[in-house]
């Protein structure tokens, strides 16, 4: 396929990542068409969007009319009939497989045959998603990390039929957005996640095997392995459901032990104690 020059950018999905990546879609220029569910959700994120740019024009980091110009870039939806306009769509809805099948399948009836289509996700398979569409080729992974626009690394994820020209869209788009990207074939957490997902989970494993506390942990890591974040501090920042969810998804896949999410964190989840999103995961936090 020749991949079409990337104007327009629809994002389907607009929590925290979704909106964070609208964030920088409408900052690096791009027309950009975000999708919630209903007009109260896709409002909020826009609240949301507004409010980070903000806090950039009080750093000084944005001007104030560049950051009014950047919101007229955005344009909300509930309907995914308004992604027919858009070169390259982005997948940011929940990490379940049989959710984003669906909404593939559905986007290939409504997108231009040369449109790009990519998905987020940190722990499916790409090559799975693709599957749900004819066009196979066209499908890419764009991994982005949380916070999305803090956060400089993008993993470009090559599924098995990807083409190359997708996948060198997607990897300029990963450019203009002020990300440093990789490419990477499609394989069970990408290149981080499959090397980041296991320690995190020894390092967890070893709060009850050395009755060590969550404070002292974190201090170990830092200050003896030279983290820039703590294992406690990182999994309440990513969220203890979304860690646990990806080490199942892992673990399904490879059957490493290690992958495996240690059984105080399953505890953790069940109870509601997610970390930040919950204000209470291995630490406290105010609301």
């Amino acid at each position: 396929m020749t991949a079409p020059e990337i104007r327009t950018i629809g994002v389907v999905g607009l929590g925290a990542m979704g909106s964070g990546i609208a964030q920088l879609a409408i900052e690096a220029g791009y027309a950009t068409v975000g999708r919630e569910v209903s007009d109260d959700l896709g409002e909020r994120a826009r609240e949301r969007i507004a409010h980070f740019l903000q806090r950039k024009v009080d750093k000084g980091t944005l001007g104030v009319d560049e950051r009014a110009a950047a919101l007229d870039r955005l344009s909300l939806t509930t309907s995914l009939a308004d992604f027919g306009r858009c070169d390259l769509v982005i997948e940011a809805i929940v990490e379940d497989l049989g959710a984003k099948l669906a909404l593939f399948s559905e986007l290939e009836t409504i997108v231009r045959p040369d449109a790009i289509l990519a998905t987020n996700t940190s722990a499916l398979s790409v090559t799975e998603i693709a599957a749900a569409v004819s066009t196979s080729e066209r499908v890419v992974g764009m991994h982005f990390f949380n916070p999305a626009p803090l956060m400089p690394l993008v993993e470009i994820v090559q599924a098995e039929l990807s083409s190359r020209a997708a996948v060198d869209a997607a990897y300029t788009v990963g450019e203009r957005l002020g990300k440093r990207p990789i490419r990477c074939h499609d394989t069970p957490g990408f290149v981080v996640n499959r090397i980041l997902i296991p320690l995190v989970n020894d390092c967890l494993r070893v709060l009850d095997e050395a009755r060590v506390s969550p404070e002292d942990l974190d201090t170990a890591m830092t200050a003896g392995a030279g983290w820039p974040m703590g294992p406690c501090t990182l999994v309440d920042l990513v969220g203890i459901d979304v860690h646990v969810h990806a080490s199942e998804a892992l673990y399904e896949k490879l059957r490493e032990p290690r992958m495996a999410p240690p059984p105080r964190i399953v505890a953790m989840k069940n109870a509601g104690l997610l970390g930040r999103k919950s204000g209470r995961g291995f630490y406290t936090y105010d609301s």
